[in-house]
């Protein structure tokens, strides 16, 4: 099914039709119109996108290839319409769909996050059923998820879905070093001496009047 790296648009797409099937199931599946509304959410969607219907068509089309979409009606019904299989195939828990949608919707994410804003999907009771959940995603024979390397200054450990590839590590800035460190310090007594020059300078002026 994924012998390849989805596109950011196939990731949206499929995201957007597992977020819709558990948030919305009674308007489940969806038009091409209402898939494109979903894909330019300006909720819940990061980066927000403005994406037109033979943009979403070709993800569609892309994604039927991978046999992660389904074409639903067409001749018979009066319009057609489109529905996510991964969850069948890869056999997938609504908990694990929830996270999947969140992560493919704004990406990288802590579980304090995916908890919170995965809420319209399905409730997570507490944060170690997220845990759990993203634990197995891990550990599946073909896994989903992986763990961020957590950033310098940041306390919670974020996770990424892994349907796009390896997801990328931000650049961390180099702390300066203790060479680089006594520069700054000098030239900031440098600059608090000038000052204080300038300070006397404007008080004699001042004293003239």
């Amino acid at each position: 099914m994924f012998d390849s790296e989805l596109t950011v648009l196939e990731q949206r797409v499929l995201g957007c039709l597992l977020e819709k099937q558990l948030s919305t199931p009674d308007t489940y599946p969806l038009t091409l119109n209402a898939l494109v509304n979903a894909c330019n959410q300006s909720t819940n969607r990061d980066p927000v996108l403005a994406l037109d219907e033979a943009a979403v068509m070709a993800a569609l089309q892309d994604l039927r290839d991978r046999q992660a979409v389904w074409f639903v009606g067409g001749a018979g019904s009066r319009v057609q319409k489109y529905d996510q299989r991964v969850a069948e195939t890869l056999g997938l828990s609504v908990q694990e769909c929830a996270i999947l949608a969140e992560l493919l919707l704004r990406g990288p994410q802590t579980p304090g996050e995916l908890r919170t804003r995965s809420s319209r999907m399905y409730v997570f009771p507490d944060l170690q059923e997220v845990e759990t959940v993203l634990d197995l995603m891990m550990e599946a024979e073909r896994p989903l998820v992986a763990k961020l390397p957590r950033q310098p200054g940041t306390k919670e450990t974020r996770y990424a879905h892994l349907l796009g590839g390896t997801p990328a590590t931000p650049a961390v800035q180099p702390v300066p070093g203790p060479s680089r460190m006594a520069q700054l310090e000098g030239e900031l007594a440098a600059l608090r001496e000038e000052l204080g020059r300038l300070r006397a300078d404007f008080e004699a002026f001042k004293g003239q009047f």
